[in-house]
């Protein structure tokens, strides 16, 4: 069986004249229903105000769920008895930074920014009530893995599907009469084992591709915003050291080596495996290291970066921003402030070099 969908400026119905069985955590809705029709529409987040809006759709009068969004932007993936819309609302932009650098950033701020990846999905089977709760559960779970393990920024993470809504929806069983008992009807025996592959690999992929269409991809200055640090800070701490007066072209070429340094793919990746092990060490994920032991990680990725960035003289460098911490070094954790340490150190002896 395959459904209708019908598209109109204030929203989308998905109609099937001979019903679905639902089961969602829409605005308008019952948890699981039997309904003809399943509506998106552009509403607030108010009862009425959705219900009202999903009416115009069912001109047939009959029996819907209803869904309230900003943005209908959706795209369909399908694969033999199983079909995935993914809705997208996105208030986030990538911008050029430099030549070489970008960042995400939002007309809204990260405060009240937003990014909802919501999904549809019909499995064309008969399935039971039970049956269709247990899978909204394996969806939920593997959307909410598959967010986790894509490590995105920490202000990205906390806007992320904040207000995002899942909809699982089947055949209803054949009946001889006008009314179901659909407790008691017969329903399609389910191979768990390959459904749940499945699905899982939809969901997934559907997940992947909502970020490629969105052409959200976060880079190195996007986990700067994330620790809280600013190239406008970094240029400051580098300051405090220097042997000369701090003029505002002094500035100048220090911001540019800094940008010029995190271009390189050597740089990033050791400020980055920085970021990393700290999340991990702060989140006790490594069971056999205790922050209290005396381990000099750290000081080994600053002097791979400061060497990195200007060679040998750099690594003597250092030691000093690193002994001294000035700026915002002084307030970044061990791992931190030690790479950089080695970020500016390695700036701040290039641009002496020249």
């Amino acid at each position: 069986m395959k459904f209708n969908i019908i598209k109109k400026d204030y929203g989308i119905c998905i109609n099937n004249p001979n019903h679905f069985l639902a089961f969602s955590d829409f605005t308008v809705s019952d948890g699981i229903d039997i309904v003809e029709n399943v509506n998106i529409v552009k509403a607030k987040n108010e009862f009425e105000d959705t219900a009202k809006r999903a009416e115009r759709f069912n001109y047939s009068q009959g029996s819907y769920i209803a869904q309230a969004v900003d943005n209908i932007d959706y795209f369909e993936n399908t694969y033999g008895d199983l079909t995935v819309l993914t809705f997208m609302s996105n208030d986030v932009e990538v911008e050029d930074f430099t030549s070489r650098l970008q960042v995400a950033n939002s007309s809204k701020g990260f405060v009240n920014a937003r990014i909802d990846l919501s999904h549809i999905i019909y499995i064309d089977k008969v399935i039971s009530p039970k049956d269709l709760l247990k899978i909204f559960k394996i969806v939920a779970n593997i959307k909410a893995k598959t967010l986790s393990n894509m490590a995105l920024p920490l202000h990205i993470q906390n806007i992320l599907n904040t207000d995002d809504f899942l909809a699982i929806l089947a055949n209803i069983p054949e009946s001889d009469s006008d009314s179901l008992d659909i407790n008691n009807a017969e329903y399609d025996d389910i191979d768990w084992g390959d459904l749940r592959i499945r699905i899982e690999d939809a969901v997934e992929i559907s997940l992947e591709d909502a970020f490629e269409k969105l052409n959200l991809t976060f880079g190195i200055l996007d986990y700067f915003v994330s620790e809280g640090i600013l190239i406008g800070d970094l240029v400051d701490a580098g300051m405090e050291l220097v042997d000369e007066e701090v003029t505002d072209e002094l500035k100048s070429k220090m911001k540019e080596q800094i940008l010029k340094s995190l271009s390189d793919v050597n740089v990033m990746t050791l400020l980055v495996a920085a970021m990393r092990t700290e999340q991990d060490l702060n989140g006790n994920r490594i069971g056999e290291i205790d922050l209290n032991d005396d381990f000099y990680t750290g000081k080994v990725l600053g002097l791979a970066i400061s060497n990195q960035i200007a060679g040998t003289k750099a690594t003597f460098n250092f030691k000093r921003y690193d002994e001294e911490k000035p700026g915002i070094i002084y307030g970044l954790p061990p791992m931190l402030d030690d790479a950089f340490a080695g970020l500016i150190a390695g700036c701040v002896s290039k641009i002496f070099e020249e």
